[in-house]
């Protein structure tokens, strides 16, 4: 496979640092809905990064499911390998790759659990079949085979077919709380704009524009 020669220009419009809003969740929200207005697949879709205790990271791709002023969050198997590694190390990275719209936005963070209620909230407007899969997988744990997994679903969906599906106490949510967000503008001649905002210990954000 000729890999070297796969390239195309980035011809969508700039970014300057006079379009950038001084919040940069407000910034996101913005350039989140104009994603959302493009019909782009899986517009929420984030890679996240979390680190082994032996310094080895490890990514995988989440859906986004709320943010604002307080954080950005997701919802996860608290039995997983991203919550075992995020119990030992709170820090976190996100990535969104909007390669569609030549942009992508990487946050830093640190990860905490959210309430209980918050994610039980969030848990029953889930569909029924994606409540007892919760249940069922017993996330990053070895299967013996996809058989197994799937007698485990039809065996839950059976038990409570006519009763609510209970809340899983090792379910739930993280809220990711950033104290850097960049967001990168594809250009022409790979001469690509990029702006990262800084949270300062006032609240405030500092904002400095990134050779490419």
């Amino acid at each position: 496979m000729d890999l070297e020669s796969l390239r195309r220009e980035y011809m969508k419009d700039g970014l300057r640092r006079e379009d950038l809003l001084e919040d940069p969740i407000g910034q996101f929200e913005q350039w989140m809905a104009q994603v959302l207005g493009l019909g782009i697949v899986d517009p929420t879709a984030m890679t996240i990064a979390t680190v082994s205790r032996d310094g080895q990271p490890s990514q995988r791709i989440v859906l986004l499911k709320y943010f604002d002023k307080n954080g950005f969050v997701f919802y996860t198997n608290y039995g997983s390998r991203k919550a075992e590694e995020l119990g030992h190390n709170s820090s976190i990275s996100l990535h969104f790759p909007w390669h569609n719209a030549d942009r992508q936005v990487k946050i830093c963070g640190v990860a905490e659990k959210i309430s209980a209620a918050e994610s039980l909230k969030y848990f029953i407007t889930r569909p029924r079949e994606s409540q007892i899969a919760a249940l069922a997988s017993e996330q990053s744990s070895v299967l013996s085979s996809r058989t197994f997994l799937l007698n485990q679903f039809e065996s839950l969906k059976q038990k409570f077919q006519s009763g609510e599906v209970p809340f899983p106490d090792f379910w739930g949510g993280y809220r990711v709380k950033a104290h850097e967000i960049e967001f990168w503008q594809g250009g022409e001649n790979r001469l690509h704009d990029r702006f990262r905002y800084t949270l300062q210990s006032d609240g405030g954000w500092h904002i400095e524009r990134l050779a490419p």
